[in-house]
């Protein structure tokens, strides 16, 4: 039998955020006195436990002034188990949007909203508005269980989606922090209104015997110092990828029998994809295949785990404090020994399962109930007016109208559901008078398949740009297809400000992860069904040489793919070693095709030629940095040189090393001896 858990407190010395959740009184100072003050941001140990709250002090970078008081702004995220949002909830949060945030909502990658800009003084407003509208953003960050995802398709007629939701809803409330701080702060103590708990997910809670809760504790789970880093869980079906499923902590898959009854889940666990740039011993990584358990054991097998965790993750180092690292660490089969002592019995066998394929949703569908739903593609989630854009007020006239509830999907999209199908035209009337696109064959699919985070302006760990920068990014890759031939064709892309992943480019077919100011890691061969990790190609692109480093790539997958295969398959059945012999190629033949005078009788080649289409370029992967002159779109000619092999060798270990710009190295080193022959 397992002890009680023990403390975090080992030979190595807990991070300070370990100390600040331990002085908290359950997550309730130093929140409960500052936000009675009259001041415009939180102290950090503030800061840290406000997150367990929902919330995130953020400040806007744009507005930053040398010597003058950062602009500081809350971001609030609700928690939505399943990404469901009651119409009165939505109606509540449009409206929030408008009377303390930035007039937006921002449907997230985890299934849930956000609201960005809301002052300190309002901050306690608005969540008590959320939690009486049905909604809550209690856990929605912080060191806990986050949101819980399922599938966001609402089927009628496929009992293994209704199982899916229904266990993302129990283990949510399973795994809800008790700490009676968050309607203390935000409610002055009254509870909310909501439906009577389960009874087998509060028996579940309340069990013992194997070292998964506490009897003293206030939060019999999560103890004193709740879990060491984020804690994921989702709950989908066979063959659904719709959640990013091999991305989570923990994922139970629902089994059924021939009949549609439950029978049980399959556990997946460890998957994870935040990393730190230079830091190999972070890293991304897919979750294992760990058991399978009878639909009488999924909270025990689920407590088993998340104690495990709690127990044994790394609270020293919290860049090390995922269940990834441990699982990592151990190995598969030293974690499943610990889970089962916590477990109480032996593991049983991971069941087959079918593969899996990506999902969006969007379009009409019909539910299997005579009713409708519609997936409407939302850019990178952002839900706002612009210009002759009016999607925010085409979906609250629709809410209101037709009194629909809503499932937020993984993707960052919308469903509309429950909807009668003689109220189809009107809201498809309603859509097309705000300049709504719901007709899926007028939206690129290389948009549609897209996913950027918000980063700069508001995120504090974003390096460069994301959300603001990833439609102009689609534009010149879908030019670059258009170029070499590959009209029809789309893959999967996604963009981060940082690399620890909100937008999961590390499960894209091409990735760009931030990694410093306009510039960008490129991973590529992740699979089209998000199953198959990434593999970083580039460890720093600028924003400028997206042409010049695709290009090539683009050409070798339109003449050596298989019949039918994706980009993403292309790049991983292909390899990187092939890709970049071939991108040199191209480069050296592409110059040299665009020379107008060349001397190369000294082993060098030197170019005269002025090109207006030819990518702008500061380095390459292959055997030489440009050749020919390009003129901006400031129409500014950058006239180029190339080197010897050995000389470009060394200047890219220089450039590396010294974290420069290769033009800048070579300017800097022309300059001085062009000086020294003047003097």
């Amino acid at each position: 039998m397992v002890k009680s858990a023990p403390s975090p407190t080992t030979s190595r010395k807990p991070s300070k955020v370990e100390a600040i959740k331990e002085r908290s009184n359950s997550l309730r100072e130093p929140v409960a006195t500052e936000i009675l003050q009259d001041t415009t941001h939180f102290s950090e140990d503030a800061v840290q436990i406000l997150k367990f709250h929902g919330s995130y002090q953020q400040d806007n970078r744009d507005n930053r002034v040398k010597g003058q008081e950062k602009d500081y702004q809350f971001m609030l995220r609700t928690r939505n188990p399943g990404g469901f949002v009651p119409p009165e909830l939505y109606l509540a949060l449009d409206k929030l949007a408008d009377e303390h945030g930035n007039h937006t909502l921002r449907a997230t990658t985890r299934q849930g909203f956000q609201l960005h800009g809301i002052l300190k003084k309002n901050l306690k407003a608005a969540i008590a508005s959320i939690i009486q509208s049905m909604g809550s953003t209690l856990g929605a960050c912080g060191d806990l269980n986050r949101n819980v995802m399922a599938p966001p398709a609402p089927f009628k007629n496929k009992s293994e989606y209704e199982y899916a939701w229904e266990y993302a809803d129990r283990i949510a409330h399973l795994l809800a922090p008790q700490t009676g701080a968050y309607y203390e702060i935000w409610l002055d103590g009254e509870m909310a209104l909501s439906a009577e708990e389960n009874p087998e997910v509060k028996a579940a809670r309340e069990k013992n015997g194997t070292g998964t809760i506490f009897h003293d504790k206030e939060e019999p789970i999560y103890g004193t110092y709740y879990m060491p880093r984020k804690f994921k869980v989702c709950v989908t079906v066979p063959g659904d990828n719709s959640i990013d499923l091999y991305s989570q902590d923990l994922t139970l898959v629902v089994i059924t029998n021939s009949e549609g009854e439950l029978e049980g889940f399959n556990i997946f666990a460890g998957g994870g994809l935040g990393r730190t740039h230079n830091k190999e011993e972070t890293f991304a990584r897919l979750a294992d295949p760990i058991c399978y358990v009878d639909k009488e054991d999924a909270y025990e097998i689920v407590k088993a785990i998340v104690a495990t965790q709690r127990d044994y993750g790394d609270r020293t180092d919290r860049r090390h404090a995922r269940l990834k690292y441990l699982i990592n660490d151990w190995g598969v089969d030293k974690f499943q020994s610990m889970v089962e002592k916590y477990f109480g019995k032996p593991l049983q066998a991971f069941k087959p399962l079918p593969e899996f394929q990506y999902y969006d949703f969007l379009g009409w569908n019909e539910q299997g109930d005579g009713k409708l739903f519609l997936g409407i593609s939302i850019d990178n989630g952002r839900i706002k007016d612009e210009g002759n854009f009016q999607l925010k007020t085409a979906l609250r006239e629709i809410v209101e109208q037709f009194n629909l509830p809503i499932r937020l999907t993984p993707h960052q999209n919308v469903i509309l559901y429950d909807i009668q199908p003689e109220h189809k035209q009107a809201i498809q009337d309603i859509l097309s008078r705000y300049g709504v696109v719901f007709d899926l064959e007028k939206i690129d699919p290389i948009v549609r398949y897209s996913m950027a985070c918000p980063a700069l302006p508001t995120c504090g760990l974003a390096v460069t740009e994301s959300e603001r920068v990833i439609p102009e990014i689609l534009d010149r890759i879908r030019t670059l297809l258009n170029k070499s031939g590959l009209q029809n064709e789309h893959f999967v892309v996604r963009m981060t400000g940082c690399p620890n992943g909100c937008a999961r480019p590390y499960m894209a077919e091409v990735g760009f992860v931030g990694s410093a100011p306009e510039s960008y890691q490129v991973w590529l061969g992740g699979s089209p069904n998000q199953t198959r990790l990434a593999v970083p190609y580039m460890e720093r692109m600028h924003v400028n040489d997206l042409e010049t480093q695709l290009e090539p790539i683009f050409v070798y997958f339109k003449q050596q793919r298989q019949a039918e295969e994706k980009f993403g398959d292309f790049c991983d059945r292909v390899g990187f070693d092939a890709i970049r012999e071939f991108a040199a190629k191209y480069e050296s033949e592409t110059a040299m095709k665009s020379d107008d005078i060349t001397d190369d009788s000294d082993g060098l080649v030197e170019t005269m030629a002025d090109s207006t289409t030819a990518p702008i370029t500061e380095e390459s992967d292959g055997q030489v940095v440009a050749i020919a002159n390009t003129t901006t779109a400031a129409n500014k000619t950058r006239r180029r040189i190339t080197l010897h092999e050995e000389v470009y060798t060394q200047l890219k270990e220089v450039s590396q090393s010294q974290g420069k710009p290769m033009t800048h190295l070579v300017n800097e080193a022309l300059s001085e001896y062009l000086k020294n022959l003047q003097q």
